[in-house]
């Protein structure tokens, strides 16, 4: 290579001489593309590693949101289940820990119009015969809030024999039920709106002049008014429909439930 350099003017020593700067420069220029590409190439590794990690962490947290998700709705169909115990000794009975029907209780836990009837002594004794004498604990399929199917247990989905309708009930047995309903309302985790909307329905409704009336259709037609106004109340929120403040007593239907109770009973 050097002696086809040479010239007269170019020795072999100097044609060698040239070779080696080439080399070295062709040498340095390639090792320093070789060093940028490693560098590329691990700085492309560090990103696509990064983004595989971040990847791997949103889908991470997707599935942890997602059990976290199926476990509050298992919660929220079976509340029950998944109740803290307190850690205590069985306490002793008394009239604010009361067993009440499991049907009544199923029934305030999805917000569904429920008689006052289960929370009237008669009912709460009933709840208690049913209780001890029960050989049934089967599950039986139900629709959930969700639409879905969930299995719930057969006392559950069963209504107590003699129910007795609120518009039936006698003054002192809806007033000593009254304080039972609004505790197993606050239990079931009611919004405080309707949780106090309700209180001051009650309120309201026993402190109506119809309701310490000498007229016994008065005293009566109070009661129709409270069962009718609670169930359309009900309905309504359930079905999505516009809800309204119901401890506001609707003086123009009571006179029409009145007047029509009069007109049924001959009493005009």
């Amino acid at each position: 290579m050097c002696t086809a350099m040479s010239s007269p003017t170019v020795t072999e020593v100097q044609a060698a001489e040239t070779l080696c700067t080439t080399w070295v420069l062709t040498n340095d220029d390639l090792c320093l593309q070789w060093r940028e590409q490693v560098a590329e190439d691990e700085r492309l590794g560090a990103e696509q590693k990064h983004l595989t990690e971040e990847e791997a962490k949103r889908d991470r947290l997707a599935l942890q949101l997602e059990e976290n998700t199926v476990r509050a709705d298992e919660k929220k169909k079976n509340r029950l289940k998944h109740s803290l115990i307190v850690m205590r000794p069985r306490p002793f009975a008394n009239d604010e820990e009361a067993l009440v029907s499991e049907f009544a209780l199923r029934k305030i836990d999805s917000g569904k119009y429920v008689e006052l009837f289960y929370w009237t002594n008669q009912g709460l004794d009933d709840a208690l015969t049913n209780y001890r004498t029960r050989d049934d604990d089967s599950m039986v399929p139900s629709i959930g809030e969700d639409g879905s199917t969930v299995w719930v247990s057969a006392a559950t989905s069963k209504p107590a024999a003699g129910v007795i309708a609120d518009r039936d009930l006698s003054p002192v047995d809806f007033a000593q039920a009254i304080p039972h309903i609004m505790a197993a309302i606050e239990e079931c985790d009611w919004t405080k709106q309707r949780t106090l909307m309700l209180a001051q329905f009650w309120g309201a409704i026993m402190l109506h002049r119809y309701w310490n009336s000498n007229d016994l259709l008065a005293r009566r037609v109070i009661l129709l008014y409270q069962e009718e106004q609670r169930r359309a109340w009900h309905s309504a929120i359930l079905s999505s429909n516009d809800a309204w403040d119901i401890s506001i007593i609707d003086e123009t239907a009571l006179m029409s439930w009145y007047i029509s109770e009069t007109l049924i009973s001959g009493t005009y």
